[in-house]
């Protein structure tokens, strides 16, 4: 099964795609956070024929909320209705300082290799290969 990771913030949304087997994640596009957001991830969930949705967790170390967590709760409830896809949540907290140590020179902030650091935590651990 195919998995997309998503890397949401208020003004863009980083995504990646696993391979067919569920066990490797490649960054795949960063979004506009904007009125056409959710008609973009249909596409991309039908193109590459997902099954399953994994989106970052926003809260802060310890599990407490921070100022856009609310509306991220809302992005993954819409999200659900939207796509009728399952979504699994999993630790972003660092994702973003993790991506940009292998980015190339020039472009350190880049939401889909985030979305990617974030579908593959997911990926390992459901797969065990991380304790």
């Amino acid at each position: 099964m195919k998995y997309l990771g998503i890397d949401y913030g208020s003004r863009r949304v980083g995504v990646a795609v696993s391979d067919a087997e569920g066990t490797i994640a490649f960054p795949r596009m960063t979004l506009v956070n904007d009125d056409q957001l959710f008609a973009r991830l249909r596409e991309v969930i039908e193109k590459e024929h997902i099954g399953m949705l994994v989106v970052g967790d926003t809260r802060s170390h310890g599990g407490v909320d921070n100022p856009v967590t609310p509306e991220a709760e809302a992005f993954v409830a819409t999200l659900e209705r939207e796509t009728k896809l399952p979504v699994e949540r999993v630790w972003e907290m660092w994702s973003s300082i993790e991506a940009s140590r292998y980015a190339p020179e020039g472009k350190e902030h880049d939401d889909a290799a985030a979305a990617a650091i974030i579908l593959q935590r997911y990926l390992d651990i459901r797969s065990g290969t991380v304790e």
